[in-house]
């Protein structure tokens, strides 16, 4: 079992927070200043940090880092480097990680 955390924007992110989220979170911050919090939780063995209600940086289930509004199945789409988009993903593709079910 991993328990969750909380910690403060603009500090160092928890010590369960894996390395490869460590940029979307400061390029989320960065994005969000009025945010406040961050808070870790896990999902079927995969780490999910929320930024107060507004989005949520996790890691997929191929170990991508994915970014996607609060609420939203929807994760930003790749930029042209390759790199995850801190923007908010508006569309409700629904392409989860629920292909198995079918």
């Amino acid at each position: 079992m991993q328990l969750g955390a909380r910690w403060r924007v603009g500090e160092t992110p928890h010590r369960g927070v894996p390395p490869e989220l460590h940029a979307a979170i400061a390029e989320a911050e960065a994005a969000h200043p009025g945010a406040a919090s961050w808070t870790l939780t896990w999902l079927e063995g995969r780490p999910r940090c929320a930024l107060d209600d507004v989005l949520i940086v996790g890691l997929d289930a191929a170990g991508g880092v994915t970014v996607r509004r609060a609420g939203s199945a929807s994760a930003a789409a790749p930029d042209a480097s390759g790199t995850d988009r801190v923007g908010l993903a508006d569309d409700d593709d629904d392409d989860d990680d629920d292909d198995w079910l079918s």
